[in-house]
């Protein structure tokens, strides 16, 4: 089921931005100890996920996953 919030004048949500999301992916692994080539492999792989799914297919991933 997806989350939904009221919007506040003035404080809607942030507009979608790969390269954020990339980012957060990135703050989250180094404060994870991963190894930079390990974030390198990650980052490369997000391009491709971008390409090849929908945002719809990876908000159902997170939904249904168990991470």
């Amino acid at each position: 089921m997806k989350k939904t919030y009221p919007s506040i004048p003035g404080l809607e949500p942030d507009a979608w931005s790969n390269d954020a999301c990339r980012g957060y992916v990135i703050m989250a692994m180094q404060d994870c100890g991963f190894s930079h080539e390990d974030i390198r492999r990650v980052v490369r792989q997000l391009h491709e996920a971008f390409d090849i799914h929908t945002i719809n297919e990876a908000e159902q991933k997170y939904y249904h996953g168990d991470y």
